[in-house]
Order: C-alpha cells, then structure tokens, then sequence
C-alpha cells in the first residue's frame, strides 16, 4: 500500500511541476508577472493535498501543552494509609476482565484489576483538523476516586488500525512530545496496585 501511495504522490508533483510550468507560460504570454502566476499555482497545488496540515500542528501543539499530561491525585503511601491492610490480600487474574464500549467517535475500554482497582481506557476523535485524544485513568471501585490521569494527543487522517493511518503520512504523530514517558509513568503506577497476580 505504501509503494501506492508514493507513486500517486509522485504522480501529483510532476502534474504540480507541470501547472507551474503552464501557470508561468500563460503569465509570460499574457505580460504578467510571473512570479506572482508561478507562486499562485503553486500554492493551490500545494493546499490541494495539504491544507490541513498546518491547522493540525497548530492544534497538537496547543492541546498538547494545555492539556496533556500524567497526574498523580493520591499516592500510593496515601492510598495505603486510608485503606491498611487491604493492598496486601489483593489479587489479580492472569488475564484481567474487559469491558469495551464503542459508540461513533468514542471507544472506552474498562479493565478491572482487582476488587479495588480497575482502570479506563478512552479514546475520542476526530476532532477537526485530525486530532485525537486518549484518557487513561486508575480508579478506586469503592470510593469512584481517580488515583491517578494520563491524558495525550495524537493526529491522523484516520484512526490508527494495524499501523495504518491514513495516506496523509505527514499528518501522523502519535502522542506529544514527552508523551510515551508519562505513559509509563502511568503503567508503573497501575502495576503497584494489581495486587498479586492468581
């Protein structure tokens, strides 16, 4: 799929070359300016495939600096404290129990760790132009508190599936910068309130 691809592109800079070509001509024959004849047609061809481009790195770049990142509501040592005794004597199956959600533009997958613990997993999006936005969080089933949140954005022509997102290859990014760094952090602090696993 990806040699397709290319080859379209390919295909689309030498009819782009060409319009400039036929853009310059047209303003030399007719005593206009062609630089001015040259950039406009090539700036059209330019917006045809890429107009979204820039509003995309504009709005990741925003939501990633507002919005994104890992926080820690309540410790471990906190959690502990209020409930002693109780991180001790809980368990884990190997494979935890799922649950998953999906409606057009949202997914949420619930994955219950324990008789305590259980965590989400939301994905939302498109948000115009091509954002998406993940949530994670770690909650505690019998008080509903959120021990902790990471939150992150990626962008894509389409929703990522089996490594395919879409052929707009350079509207791709996966998360923010710093953005898989928080997600372990994130991991880490599930993995100390598993419990011992069956």
């Amino acid at each position: 799929m990806g040699f397709v691809v290319f080859m379209v592109m390919g295909v689309y800079v030498l009819i782009s070359f060409g319009t400039v070509a036929l853009a310059v001509s047209y303003a030399k024959k007719r005593g206009k300016s062609t630089i001015c004849w040259g950039l406009s047609a090539a700036l059209v061809m330019y917006l045809i495939p890429c107009w979204d481009w820039i509003p995309t790195v504009v709005a990741h770049k925003y939501y990633c600096e507002k919005e994104a990142g890992f926080w820690v509501y309540k410790t471990l040592d906190q959690w502990k404290a209020e409930n002693p005794g109780v991180l001790e004597i809980l368990t884990t199956q190997r494979v935890p129990q799922n649950k998953f959600e999906q409606s057009e533009n949202v997914s949420i997958s619930t994955t219950i760790w324990n008789t305590r613990i259980y965590s989400t997993h939301k994905t939302q999006g498109p948000f115009f132009p091509n954002l998406w936005s993940r949530e994670d969080e770690i909650l505690d089933a019998k008080t509903g508190g959120i021990l902790a949140r990471y939150m992150d954005f990626s962008t894509s022509q389409e929703r990522r599936q089996a490594g395919w997102s879409g052929w707009k290859f350079w509207l791709d990014s996966e998360d923010c910068i710093g953005g898989r760094d928080k997600a372990i952090r994130f991991v880490k602090f599930v993995e100390q309130l598993k419990g011992a696993e069956k």
